[in-house]
């Protein structure tokens, strides 16, 4: 088989992952036990660990979104991305068609699944696999920390957009896409997506292809609170891009300035905030094991190593 490493994240899942831990060192050890499983000790431990993995190994990143976006910005050119989805939002696992697959199935997807390569985004720098946003809904990733440890997904989110809306304060902004400005105004929000969905599963982009070499910003202009509150159930259904204070467009290239820093986030982890970001994108350049029958639409596998082959046990 590939090298691989397995990096866990205790923490994810609002530490649900750290229960699960025995359960994957077991199977681990009943079927690849050549595999080391390494245990993060708090933020940024997942890239230093990537960093250390061989330079060929597939990564798998046990977690949530946060988890698979710190393997994603250290992700060597030679190494491919595994996922095993437990954390609370999971929208990268989900734009692989690995949201709803048992932990055994991803373990064994993850090491020896087929290969596809996806799209990756860069926002000043940083990669991202999934999204990279700037205001409200950057603001409602920030503010999803405090959640309940109740809450999961998308009620999760939900209760953070709520919270935000309290102090919400529109900031003027300016949109380039592709080098051709298409926006000036109040912004509410602005998405770059890679996938379809974001925030534990908002379907803020339903056009949008991982694969298809492009990016898709949605933004929102002047919105009131009773605005957002109104436009809520359209974007749940993904209705929501027939509105007239709604925009969107696609590209290879975006530049947004506001006329102060607002907060930003790249896979639902906060970055510090700033008056202007730039996002590109670099076509299939983030290689992922993924399920190829998980998803309608799956791009053409590297390698084709059927996950059936690989046993599920009962740990």
């Amino acid at each position: 088989m590939d090298p691989a490493v397995i990096i866990v994240n205790p923490a994810a899942g609002r530490g649900r992952v750290g229960g699960q831990l025995a359960r994957i060192q077991a199977w681990v050890r009943s079927w690849a036990p050549e595999v080391p499983v390494w245990v993060t000790e708090g933020p940024g431990h997942a890239s230093e660990l990537t960093r250390r993995a061989p330079p060929d190994a597939r990564v798998v990143a046990v977690g949530g979104d946060g988890t698979a976006h710190e393997v994603v910005r250290a992700l060597g050119p030679g190494q491919v991305l595994g996922l095993v989805p437990v954390g609370s939002g999971n929208d990268i696992a989900r734009m692989a068609g690995l949201r709803r697959v048992g932990l055994e199935r991803a373990l064994a997807t993850a090491l020896w699944g087929g290969i596809v390569r996806y799209d990756r985004g860069i926002v000043d720098g940083e990669p991202f696999a999934s999204s990279a946003t700037a205001g409200l809904d950057a603001a409602v990733a920030r503010r999803a920390f405090a959640a309940p440890r109740y809450l999961r997904g998308l009620p999760r989110y939900l209760w953070a957009l709520v919270a935000e809306l309290r102090g919400l304060a529109l900031p003027e902004t300016r949109i380039e896409v592709d080098r051709e400005e298409v926006y000036a105004g109040p912004m509410l929000l602005a998405a770059v997506m890679n996938s379809a969905t974001y925030g534990g599963g908002f379907p803020i982009a339903p056009m949008a292809r991982p694969d298809d070499g492009r990016l898709e910003l949605v933004w929102a202009g002047a919105f009131t609170r009773l605005g957002v509150l109104g436009i809520l159930p359209r974007l749940l259904a993904g209705r929501h891009l027939g509105h007239p204070r709604i925009g969107h467009r696609s590209g290879v290239q975006f530049r947004l300035s506001f006329d102060r820093p607002v907060p930003i986030q790249a896979d639902g982890e906060v970055l510090p905030e700033r008056a202007e970001i730039e996002v590109v994108i670099e076509p299939a350049a983030l290689p992922i094991a993924a399920d190829p029958g998980a998803r309608e639409g799956t791009p053409a596998l590297e390698e084709a190593r059927p996950v059936t082959a690989m046993p599920e046990p009962t740990v």
